[in-house]
C-alpha cells in the first residue's frame, strides 16, 4: 500500500535553531552528513522512521509536531490560499510554493496568518478568524484530525471491553454499569421528543432515545465514557488549542469526544487490517465495525498514526442546498474540502436521488489533481423514513475520496479507469476558470463578463481569459 512521504524540514530546522546547533553540530549527533540534513531540511529528502526515532532520543522531540507544526498547514493549504483571484496573474506553481517554505517556513507562515485574518477568500471559507467553528476546524486539520493519545486510549479500552464478550454495546453498557454506576434507558420518542440522548446524574441514567438505530446506540454510549475515561486527554489538547472563545472550546472538546467514540468502535490497528484487506470498502467495514456510513467515512480520514498510514482520504457532507456542515481534510489537503463552492458536475449533489446507493466518481480540478469519489445520501441520528409530510427531517449527503493516484486497489475504483477520462469539476463558478462549461452559473471573481449578440456559446456566460 502507497504510503506519504514524511517532509519536515521547517520541523527539524526549528528543532536545530532552537536548540543553537549548527547543521554539522546536529548531523555529528545523528550520526548523518551535514548534507544529508541540510536535504531533510530543505524537504528534498524525506525523514526517515529510524532518524525520526533518534530525533526523538536525542531531543526529546514530540512526533506530533511535525504533522501539527506546517507552516500555514502545509503545501496544499497554502495553494489553496494562492487560488485566490487576487493572485491569479502570478501562475505560482506548486514547486515554487514547496521551495518557498523549505527556504522561509516564517514568512510562509506570516503571510497565511495575514491572509486569514484579512478574511482571505478560499482559505477563510467566508467566515470571520474568531468564528467558533471555524476555530475548532483549523485546529482539527492542524492535527490531520489525528490525535495519536485519543487514539490509544480508546483501543485500550476496545480491548478490556471485548475481553468480556464479542458484543461491543453489550460490553459498553456493562462498563458504564460497573465502573460507573451508570445504568442505560432506551426512552420513547414522545417522552424524549428534541432529545437524543441525555444524561440524568440525578437517576444515573444515560438515557437515549428509542429512534436512534444500533451504530448510534453504540456511538452514543462510548462519547459518555470519552468523557469519563479520556478525560486526561480531552483536557490536554482543549488546553493546548488556546481558544479565546469558550463555546470553540466546547466544540473542541465534542469533536474529541467523537472521535474518541469512532475509535472505539473502529480502534485503529484492526481497523487499518481491514481497509487494507478489502480494498477499504466502506460497505463491508461498516458491517464488520457495526457502524454507519457516517462513521466510517469520518474514520478514514484519521489514518494518519506514524509507522501505520492508511490512505489520505477527505470527507464532507452538505444538505439539499449545497451548505456544508462537515468537513476533514485530515492528511489529503484536498482543495475540494476548503472551496467556498462546488461544482454542480460533482455527483455528491446527486446521491440525494439514490437514497442508500453509493455514487462513483473520478473527477479532476484544474490544477490536474484527480480524485476518486464515493457519495452516500444519509439521515440524521434519530431521524424516520416513515415521517409525516408536515414534518422536519433532515438529509445529508457525504462525500468521501481520495487521491487516484492511490485508488489502484480502492474497492470502488474497481471498474474505473483511473488514467482515463475524469469529469472536470472546479470549486465552484466564482472559483473557476474552466471555459464553455454549460453548468455554469456565474462568471470568476477578478474577470471581466463578456457578452456578444452574435454568438452563443456551450456556456451562457463567456469571461475574460485574462
Amino acid at each position: 500500500m502507497a504510503r506519504d512521504k514524511l517532509l519536515a524540514g521547517h520541523a527539524v530546522r526549528r528543532l536545530r535553531r532552537r536548540t543553537g546547533l549548527t547543521q554539522a553540530a546536529m548531523a555529528e549527533m545523528l550520526a548523518i552528513s551535514p548534507s544529508y540534513l541540510n536535504l531533510i531540511e530543505r524537504n528534498q529528502r524525506a525523514l526517515p522512521a529510524a532518524l525520526l526515532v533518534r530525533l526523538a532520543e536525542q531531543f526529546d522531540f514530540d512526533p506530533r509536531a511535525l504533522a501539527a507544526g506546517e507552516p500555514g498547514g502545509g503545501a496544499a493549504a497554502i495553494r489553496r490560499r494562492l487560488a485566490d483571484p487576487l493572485f491569479a496573474d502570478l501562475e505560482i506553481d506548486r514547486h515554487e510554493v514547496e521551495e518557498w517554505l523549505a527556504a522561509a517556513p516564517g514568512g510562509a507562515e506570516a503571510f497565511a496568518r495575514a491572509f486569514d485574518r484579512a478574511g482571505g477568500g478560499v482559505a477563510a471559507v467566508g467566515e470571520a478568524r474568531d468564528d467558533a467553528m471555524t476555530a475548532v476546524r483549523r485546529e482539527i486539520e492542524r492535527w490531520r484530525n489525528h490525535f495519536p493519545d485519543l487514539d490509544a486510549a480508546a483501543e485500550s479500552l476496545a480491548d478490556e471491553v471485548r475481553l468480556v464478550g464479542a458484543d461491543l454495546y453489550a460490553g459498553l453498557v456493562e462498563r458504564l454499569r460497573v465502573r460507573h454506576g451508570l445504568s442505560i434507558r432506551i426512552l420513547p420518542a414522545d417522552v424524549m421528543p428534541d432529545l437524543l440522548r441525555r444524561l440524568d446524574l440525578h437517576a444515573r441514567q444515560l438515557q437515549l432515545n428509542e429512534l436512534l438505530d444500533p451504530p448510534a446506540r453504540t456511538f452514543a454510549l462510548a462519547a459518555q465514557l470519552a468523557q469519563l475515561e479520556a478525560r486526561a486527554e480531552i483536557d490536554a489538547l482543549a488546553r493546548g488549542a488556546g481558544f479565546a472563545d469558550r463555546n470553540a472550546e466546547r466544540l473542541f472538546r465534542r469533536h474529541l469526544a467523537s472521535y474518541f467514540a469512532a475509535a472505539v468502535m473502529m480502534p485503529y490497528a484492526r481497523f487499518l487490517r481491514a481497509c487494507e484487506a478489502t480494498g477499504y470498502d466502506v460497505s463491508l467495514l461498516e458491517r464488520r465495525f457495526g457502524a454507519s456510513f457516517e462513521q466510517v467515512a469520518h474514520r478514514l480520514t484519521t489514518l494518519q498514526r506514524v509507522g501505520a498510514r492508511g490512505l489520505a482520504f477527505f470527507m464532507i457532507r452538505i444538505d439539499r442546498a449545497g451548505q456544508v456542515s462537515k468537513r476533514y481534510a485530515g492528511a489529503s489537503g484536498a482543495a475540494l474540502v476548503e472551496a467556498n463552492g462546488r461544482c454542480p458536475l460533482w455527483r455528491l449533489h446527486r446521491a440525494f436521488d439514490r437514497p442508500g446507493g453509493l455514487a462513483v466518481q473520478l473527477v479532476e480540478l484544474e490544477d490536474g489533481a484527480r480524485w476518486v469519489m464515493q457519495a452516500r445520501a444519509v439521515g440524521a441520528p434519530g431521524g424516520r423514513a416513515d415521517a409525516a409530510p408536515h414534518e422536519v427531517v433532515a438529509e445529508f449527503a457525504v462525500g468521501l475520496g481520495v487521491a487516484a493516484a492511490h485508488s489502484a486497489g480502492l474497492a470502488a475504483a474497481r471498474g474505473l479507469d483511473l488514467s482515463g477520462a475524469a469529469t472536470p469539476i472546479g470549486l465552484g463558478c466564482r472559483a473557476c476558470l474552466r471555459a464553455a462549461c454549460p453548468q455554469r452559473s456565474a462568471a470568476p471573481e477578478g474577470r471581466a463578463l463578456l457578452v456578444n449578440d452574435r454568438e452563443r456559446g456551450l456556456s451562457a456566460l463567456s469571461f475574460a481569459e485574462d
